[in-house]
């Protein structure tokens, strides 16, 4: 039985485009269709599959989904989420549309939405797993999978808010798809972020000294700063919390079977240092 159109996804039948020949999309029993018969499936979990082609792999896969899953759900990583919150509201007075990149389980997303009202939400990532808990995770967030470094399926200028945590950038489709009046929030760690863990674990995936520096220079030709809050506290952590931390982040790829996840070594508390700055498009 073909799956209904969500209504979240209904409400972003404006916004999206066919990501092959860049026409409207329009339902079409269970999936969305261009003029032209592109043909994008719409599963049963709520999300649409956008992307064509060589599929990317760099998405989450179960196990970093359910780590992810389960240490959100703790509150651990409410403060970020608040201060996100609180700078999207500021750029939405009136409600609008928010395009959350690199959306994970869409709780990010989930938190802007209930924050502001009239607001509707579109997560985009490569993770289907992922995908199958942001198409659920609000009522007025949309999911579709999508690889953040090729064009955007997306109408020019038709963004108020894009949300960037912890996820890849591509400036130039930010800037195409953010109304003149919008803005680009972009979370990322400083180099104290989970420094106890790092400390612990060897294959832990580091903080580039330089990230800085190379954000603000990749960012700088079209955006321009308009606020950086840093979000810095430390958290007690459950041996289970300490194991998911680790288990949901890129460095889970990287850990050696003799890195000691799991095996009583992991810290009883860690530091969340983030900053979180918001940018308008010159």
């Amino acid at each position: 039985m073909p799956a209904l159109l969500p209504p979240a996804l209904e409400l972003f039948l404006d916004v999206l485009r066919c990501p092959v020949c860049r026409a409207r999309l329009r339902p079409d029993r269970g999936s969305l269709r261009c003029p032209a018969g592109h043909t994008f499936d719409i599963a049963r979990q709520g999300y649409v599959s956008l992307l064509t082609g060589t599929r990317a792999t760099s998405g989450d896969d179960a196990a970093m989904v359910q780590a992810r899953q389960r240490f959100l759900a703790t509150g651990r990583y409410d403060p970020i989420r608040r201060a996100l919150t609180e700078l999207t509201a500021d750029a939405l007075p009136g409600g609008g549309t928010v395009v959350d990149v690199g959306c994970g389980t869409g709780y990010y997303l989930a938190g802007v939405l209930d924050r502001v009202p009239d607001a509707r939400g579109l997560g985009l990532d490569t993770s289907v797993r992922a995908l199958r808990l942001a198409a659920r995770a609000h009522p007025r967030a949309a999911a579709a999978s999508w690889d953040v470094f090729r064009p955007f399926p997306v109408n020019d200028r038709t963004v108020d808010v894009l949300l960037d945590v912890f996820a890849p950038r591509n400036p130039s489709e930010f800037h195409r798809v953010l109304r003149p009046s919008g803005r680009l929030i972009v979370v990322r760690p400083t180099e104290r972020h989970l420094a106890e863990l790092r400390s612990r674990i060897p294959g832990m995936v580091t903080v580039d000294p330089d990230k800085e520096r190379r954000l603000h220079r990749a960012l700088e030709p079209r955006f321009t700063a308009v606020g950086t809050r840093h979000i810095a506290y430390t958290t007690p952590l459950t041996g289970q919390e300490a194991a998911d931390l680790v288990g949901m982040t890129p460095s889970a790829r990287h850990l050696a079977s003799t890195d000691p996840v799991g095996r009583g070594f992991l810290p009883d508390r860690v530091t969340v240092s983030v900053l979180a700055t918001s940018y308008r498009p010159r």
